[in-house]
């Protein structure tokens, strides 16, 4: 829950209430100050930031109210993972073994800038985004604003922890095996994973599992984004445009299929099943299901690990975090014929949740299984061993859907007893991205706004 959103934020600055420059250098101020703690960023922008404010004020001033015409962002504040390239601030990738100075801006950054959207930092993020968790080798542990004993997930939990310490309404993240949806969750903000190649992702990734999405304080701001970021773009073969995924009367009550993924932490089934009357009484059917495939987790294993492995010299091991190294390894093990069967696994993996997608117009769920986990922990303890190669497995409501490529949302649903974050995900039919926002801003609407992590006191514009 960003302390403004971007409609708020547009507002104040469109009423004169602020100028782009205050606002701006309230957040880097309130960004140190509170990420000695939070670990939520790698670099800040500073002195760059503060120069686009500038320049924002004085467009501003030119052009009063009709500044905002084709600069939707003007004045906002994004953050943007370290393994998005930007120009102007450090990109790691999480990695001792990075130059750190790309020449160019991906081109998800260059269109929030076109927007007007301000930079403020990098985020935080494990190395090459191998794990779901922010730990990696360049930067402390990014912690959970909630409880800064617990994780803020991963590996995009330095922007969904940027959001929920309300340091910026939007951050972008990326997701190859839950890495937007597991933080949104841990951290109590919205992550949309989008349809496969529906916003650009450049370099592309080998592995062919990574989307690149926001992460925001409400549905509404994530669909404001995903506006801009999705069309597209000739460095990304995948990436397309928007497509239909089949015609739907807009009065027909939507039909759900509610996911029970064995393992749920009973009080995470608890709280994520409070959506349920939300959805009848927004008159959904609702159906309850058992987990409706096979688990692909080994064919992601192999896809994941022959692709960390194709990007590791072995002269480079010294420099590589031991929990990812451990992953590399294996994966120089993974043959040409298991790469077949895995990528035969995925294949029949989308030919059933395509055939499943005739009968629900949206699956639902708990985004994860528990409840944050230690801030320094790569996984729960069951799983937090890379060399046993189940550091995702704990996740198997997230990392389908990367083999699927369909898009998914994870929103809040409340707070267990503990005032840790839950989320529900929406999973629609690939390329019904519009569709699961819309449900997503519906339930929210409802639900109302979870109050802002006790951690922090979070100041509005001024």
């Amino acid at each position: 829950m960003s302390a403004n959103g971007i409609r708020e934020t547009r507002r104040a600055l469109a009423r004169g209430e602020t100028t782009v420059a205050a606002h701006i250098a309230s957040v880097l101020e309130r960004a140190a100050g509170t990420d000695r703690d939070l670990g939520a960023f790698f670099a800040l922008a500073g002195d760059a930031a503060m120069a686009e404010a500038e320049a924002a004020d004085a467009l501003v001033r030119e052009r009063g109210p009709d500044a905002w015409r084709g600069l939707p962002l003007l004045g906002v504040p994004v953050a943007v993972k370290d393994l998005i390239r930007t120009w102007d601030l450090p990109t790691t990738r999480g990695s001792l073994l990075s130059d750190g100075r790309p020449r160019t801006d991906a081109p998800a950054v260059a269109r929030l800038r076109g927007a007007g959207a301000i930079v403020i930092g990098k985020t935080a993020t494990s190395e090459h985004g191998w794990s779901a968790s922010t730990v990696g080798p360049v930067a402390a542990p990014t912690r959970n604003p909630w409880d800064h004993g617990r994780s803020a997930g991963g590996s995009s939990g330095g922007s969904a922890a940027a959001v929920a310490a309300g340091l910026c309404p939007v951050a972008l993240g990326t997701d190859g095996a839950g890495s937007i949806r597991i933080p949104a969750a841990f951290c109590g903000v919205v992550g949309f994973k989008p349809s496969f190649g529906r916003v650009p992702y450049v370099p592309p990734c080998a592995d062919r599992l990574s989307h690149l999405g926001p992460l925001a304080g409400t549905a509404g701001d994530a669909a404001e984004l995903m506006e801009i970021l999705a069309r597209p773009h000739p460095a990304d073969p995948d990436s397309r445009g928007p497509h239909d995924p089949g015609e739907r009367s807009g009065g027909e009550p939507l039909r759900i299929g509610w996911i029970e993924f064995p393992g749920t932490a009973p009080e995470v089934r608890e709280v994520s099943e409070r959506v349920w009357p939300v959805l009848a009484g927004q008159g959904a059917r609702l159906e309850g299901l058992d987990v409706p495939f096979a688990d692909p987790y080994p064919a992601l294993v192999d896809v994941i690990a022959a692709a960390e492995a194709a990007g590791t010299a072995p002269e480079d091991e010294a420099r590589c975090d031991p929990g990812r190294l451990a992953v590399v390894r294996y994966g120089r093990t993974v043959s040409g014929a298991a790469m077949i069967r895995a990528e035969e696994a995925r294949t029949a993996l989308r030919a059933e949740l395509h055939a499943m997608m005739d009968r629900y117009d949206l699956l639902a769920m708990a985004t994860v299984p528990v409840e944050p986990y230690a801030f320094d922990a790569i996984a729960p303890e069951w799983a937090a061993d890379p060399a046993d190669l189940l550091w995702l497995a704990w996740s198997p409501a997230t990392y389908p859907f990367n083999l699927t490529g369909q898009p998914a949302v994870s929103l809040p649903a409340g707070l267990t007893s503990s005032g840790h974050p839950v989320g529900v995900q929406l999973v629609g039919r690939l390329g019904a991205d519009d569709l699961v926002l819309a449900a997503a801003r519906r339930i929210e609407a409802e639900l109302g706004p979870l109050p802002a992590p006790a951690r922090h006191v979070l100041g509005r514009v001024r």
